[in-house]
């Protein structure tokens, strides 16, 4: 017990310090050469940009429906607990999965994480106030969002607050002051602001979750970020990294630290997404172009598979639908599409030599994943589109491309390939 005492009378101690020294850098007194006394008042030179965005930094809550089991010992929705497993003696509770962050970008808008609103089954956005009474919370929706950037844009109707300006990240220059605003832990913390300087630019970051791209491959997202060695604490995700002059320059997402594994020590590294990357999406919803990521692959089938080519337009190749239990697809091929190394599509078997496909570059082995724009998941799709055009017609094809796919052995891993776009021009030719 005295040892926890001294111990106590230290910090005091230095704690009393640390404010003579702050009220000491605050107002220091200058003497004149005729010996009059003046106090020069030195400011935070960030005092005014916190003040002019701070109140449009919210919180954002993620509630999630878990399933309890009956004798209360955990819950499944999660992925663990025990007791009866029976659906009739579970009951679904909804409960606060998580909590981050977000900037108000326009009126009901706000900018935050993907991974703050993932598999959210209701949103909602607190307002914190520094007087210490009860956070006021609004309904929100998930307007859209980019899984690979790791963001999302949310509208609350009833939101309040002021938007803040966008800033140019591609402005940034290492060395920049870099503000922090967030809500870290909980809003016990609400809108902490922390101070640091930008340490690095356009540093490659992996997500470290998989992506699936929209047909169907799966990859580890690697954007583009800024680094500083402001403070970046769980809860800060989705919040704002702003300059000094107030303007919004980045999207707080993660922060590296040490691992019982690697043994490493690491302090001071964060990362945002830049401004200028989540512009883009910005720009589609408050314009009215709202778009979300859905998966394509539920269009109707049309045209046949079986169709008289006799004096119509073809491509002139060889497909086949990609599934994992093709048998005429090589082991690789299968193995690799079943775990997402490779897209659904139109598996290119053959090129016709001196057809159309041979003459805009498909390649045996290419799999096509796009016609004119439409995801294509089948062969009926493709030649539904074909069957529809005219000998002259330019069709855009996106391939994806891994160089010896159609060579490649059981046992060989498959590399990584790149979508490519390819105009056809079509021609009439004899079937084959």
């Amino acid at each position: 017990m005295k040892k926890t005492n001294n111990t106590m009378k230290r910090l005091l101690a230095a704690a009393v310090c640390i404010m003579l020294g702050c009220a000491l850098f605050a107002a220091i007194p200058r003497t004149s050469a005729e010996g009059e006394t003046t106090t020069v008042v030195v400011t935070s030179p960030f005092t005014s940009a916190i003040a002019q965005v701070r109140d449009s930094v919210v919180g954002v809550s993620n509630y999630q429906q878990v399933r309890y089991s009956n004798y209360g010992y955990g819950w499944y929705g999660f992925g663990f607990g025990y007791g009866n497993r029976g659906n009739d003696e579970a009951e679904s509770r909804e409960v606060l999965y998580g909590t981050g962050s977000g900037t108000v970008i326009a009126a009901h808008y706000v900018l935050t994480n993907y991974h703050v609103v993932e598999n959210a089954a209701r949103l909602t956005i607190t307002v914190s106030h520094d007087d210490g009474t009860e956070a006021d919370e609004y309904d929100a929706v998930l307007v859209t969002y980019d899984e690979n950037l790791d963001i999302a844009i949310l509208y609350s109707e009833t939101l309040p607050l002021a938007p803040v300006t966008m800033g140019d990240s591609d402005s940034l220059e290492i060395g920049d002051w870099a503000i922090i605003i967030g809500n870290p832990l909980d809003e016990t913390f609400s809108r902490t602001v922390t101070v640091g300087v930008v340490s690095g630019l356009n540093r490659s970051v992996a997500s470290n979750n998989t992506v699936t791209d929209k047909y169907g491959k799966k990859t580890n997202a690697t954007n583009s970020m800024i680094q500083t060695d402001a403070a970046i604490n769980s809860g800060n995700s989705g919040g704002g990294m702003f300059s000094v002059t107030g303007e919004l320059m980045g999207i707080p997402s993660l922060k590296y630290s040490g691992s019982t594994s690697s043994g490493a020590s690491i302090d001071g590294i964060g990362m945002c997404i830049p401004i200028n990357s989540c512009k883009e999406l910005i720009n589609e919803v408050l314009s009215g172009h709202i778009t979300q990521n859905i998966q394509s692959g539920d269009a109707e089938n049309s045209g046949s598979g079986a169709q008289d080519l006799t004096g119509k337009p073809r491509l002139g190749i060889s497909v086949t639908t990609l599934t994992t239990n093709n048998p005429s697809l090589s082991y690789a091929v299968r193995y690799g599409l079943y775990y997402g190394i490779l897209p659904n599509g139109v598996y290119v078997s053959k090129v016709e030599e001196g057809s159309p496909a041979e003459k805009a570059g498909i390649v045996a082995g290419d799999i096509i994943v796009e016609a004119n724009g439409t995801v294509i998941s089948a062969t009926t799709e493709l030649t539904g589109i074909i069957s529809q055009a005219n000998e002259g017609d330019t069709v855009t094809v996106k391939v994806y491309r891994v160089e010896g796919l159609d060579e490649l052995g059981d046992t060989t891993k498959i590399p990584d390939g790149e979508y490519i776009d390819l105009d056809v021009t079509l021609a009439v030719i004899d079937a084959n």
